[in-house]
């Protein structure tokens, strides 16, 4: 079991992430990899289960959402997209359909849209 990201460490690694964007920066891999996995906890908290896969390479991936839990192989519902994507789904500055047309999540099965449980608000 990773280890439990506090909500004042996310939070910052999160103000720190936003902050680099919007400087036009590279954010910080390490507070970049906090902000992935701390939205990750969230969505595990608020959506609990072993039905959907849900993938930010390289920082995490968790499964969530009741329902027949996989436990080997490819999972029949798999969602995937970059880290600055899920940063922007989970805290409610991109919709999940947009950012479906434009290809930036991958996202396969029945249970495999999580427009839902977006955003989180962090």
């Amino acid at each position: 079991m990773p280890k439990r990201i506090t909500t004042g460490d996310g939070r910052a690694a999160l103000s720190a992430v936003r902050a680099a964007v919007a400087a036009s920066e590279k954010p910080v891999r390490a507070e970049l990899a906090t902000a992935v996995r701390y939205l990750l906890q969230l969505l595990v908290e608020k959506a609990p289960g072993g039905s959907v896969e849900v993938r930010v390479p390289p920082f995490g991936a968790v499964q969530v959402i009741e329902g027949p839990r996989h436990t080997r192989g490819t999972p029949p519902n798999v969602v995937e997209t970059d880290a600055a994507t899920w940063i922007a789904l989970a805290t409610g500055e991109e919709q999940w359909a947009d950012a479906a047309a434009a290809g930036r999540i991958v996202a396969s099965g029945i249970r495999a849209d999580l427009s839902d449980l977006l955003p989180l608000r962090p």
